[in-house]
Parts: C-alpha cells; structure tokens; sequence
C-alpha cells in the first residue's frame, strides 16, 4: 500500500500516578529522520525509542515530542542532615560560653542554617519503559493510518494520470504511420512543383522517406514509454517503501517523452508530447509526498 510521508499522530497514557504523553509529525525528506524532543528522564531509552519508531516509518523528517506529567508525586525529597545540625548546635553552644550570651534558637532557626535541610531528587525503580512503549505505539498507529490514507489519495491520483498518458501514448502509436505517408505525399508534391513536367524517380523519393521515417520514428520511445506506465502502476499496488523507485521511473519517463518531443514535426504530436510532459511533471510532484 502507498503511503504519503505526511503524517500526525497523538496519544496519552497514564500509569502509576504519571501521565506520558508522545506525539508526532512528519514532512517529505528524502531520508528517515527521526527528532526526539523529551525530558532528561527519557535519554537512557533513546536508542530503543528509535528502534521502536523505526517499526512505523522508513521515511521523512519526523519531529516527535515526549512529554511526562506527574499528577500526584513528586521527584523530589526535603533530606535532614542530622550531623551537620549537631555540629551547628555545638558550635553555637561555644559561642554561648566563650562570650557568656544566652542559647536561644529554635528548630526553625536551625533549620536554616546551610545544607541543614536539602532537597534531593528521588531515586526510584520504576519502570518507564512500558508506558511510554504504549504511547508511542498508539501515536504511531495513528501516524501510520493517517500516511496510509493520504497514501491511497495519491496513488489514485497517480492512477488516473497514468491512465491519461496510455491514452495519449495510443494516440501517438496511431498518428505514426499517418506521419510518414504524410511526408511522403507531401515530398511527392513538392518534387513534381520544383520539376514541372520532367520525370520523377519515384524509388528516390521512396529512398528519402525511409531515410525521414528513421529520424522520427517513436516506435521504440512508445514502448519503452509504456513499459514505464506498466511498472509505476506496479509499484504502487506494492507495500512497503516505493517512494524512491517511482522517483527513479518518473526521470525514466521525462526521458522518454523528451525523446518524443524531439522527434515529432507535426503540432498534433507535439501536442500530444507536450501533454505527456505536463502529466509526468505533475506525477514527479506528487512521488515526492511518498515514503
């Protein structure tokens, strides 16, 4: 199945007291490239987000956002530091000898003094990897449908572009011959007015026409035209990635009808060369929004 490399996915999940949130989007680009945005919590699992992603997408410029929310908890912890507190006491029980002063200071007071009372982060073992696995693979099922869905109006379209250059390719195929006994009866005319009443080799004429209908024969180019047609309609019944092969046909086209154009002396095949240009241009747009 075709799929477009334009994508958005989104999804939440709540465990053990936080919510993850993972969400993603994505724009053409000739490679995968994946742009992590997430809290430091998250960077140990860098490497097994990517291998996760990776399941879902081969290509694009993939920019996905991972955030964490803690409803009813905190990662952080106020630390009593009990000795540091006895020393402060004996210290100002010195003071108060040395200098004869009342010792008088509260818990309050105590707790003030430097590094008596810290905030620390909480250490816990707990598992983050499992939620977070869930939401990524629920934004990511959504991202996929949605390139999946664009990916099918593209191929459509394609379709119907490829359908219309058969079309036009069968009309070239029936002005061919009409091309040549055109020229000929044309030369012939020609000939007979630049001579008047002498004789006319007819063999020469003949001899001259073959020689035209080489020059502008399309034989070749037509089938070689359609066998490209035949394999992008191909590769856009398949799976999987096939955005670079149908780039590689489309120039293979372009090639072809630009041999077309050369070769054709009459306005209706030109035309008609034109036509088939104008069509692979537009296919060679549209390729470029698949993955």
């Amino acid at each position: 199945m075709a799929k477009s490399m334009t994508g958005f996915g989104r999804a939440e999940v709540m465990a053990d007291g936080r919510k993850f949130t993972v969400e993603m989007k994505s724009v053409n680009n000739r490679y995968l490239e994946i742009a992590l945005r997430m809290p430091k919590a998250f960077n140990p699992l860098e490497a097994k987000i990517r291998q996760e992603l990776k399941n879902y997408m081969e290509r694009g410029k993939v920019d996905v956002f991972i955030g964490l929310e803690e409803s009813d908890r905190s990662d952080e912890k106020v630390v009593y530091n009990r000795a540091l507190a006895g020393e402060y006491m004996e210290a100002l029980k010195q003071i108060s000898e040395e200098f004869n002063l009342p010792l008088s200071i509260s818990a309050a007071q105590l707790a003030n003094y430097p590094d008596v009372l810290t905030m620390q982060d909480v250490e816990e073992d707990c598992d983050l990897w499992t939620p977070l696995k869930e939401a990524i693979d629920e934004a990511a099922e959504q991202f996929a449908a949605a390139r999946s869905r664009e990916g099918e109006f593209l191929k459509n379209d394609l379709l119907a572009k490829l359908f219309n250059m058969s079309l036009e390719v069968e009309t070239l195929k029936k002005r061919a011959p009409e091309i040549v006994a055109q020229y000929q009866e044309s030369l012939t005319a020609k000939v007979k007015e630049m001579l008047g009443d002498a004789s006319i080799d007819e063999n020469r004429i003949l001899q001259e026409v073959a020689v035209y209908s080489d020059h502008v024969c399309i034989d070749e180019e037509m089938v070689r035209l359609e066998s490209h047609i035949q394999a992008v309609q191909l590769e856009l019944n398949k799976s999987g990635s096939i955005g670079r092969k149908l780039d590689f046909l489309a120039q293979e086209l372009n090639r072809e009808a630009n041999t077309i154009l050369s070769k054709t002396v009459d306005v209706e095949s030109s035309n008609i060369a034109i036509n088939l240009k104008t069509e692979i241009e537009k296919i060679r747009e549209q390729i470029q929004n698949l993955e």
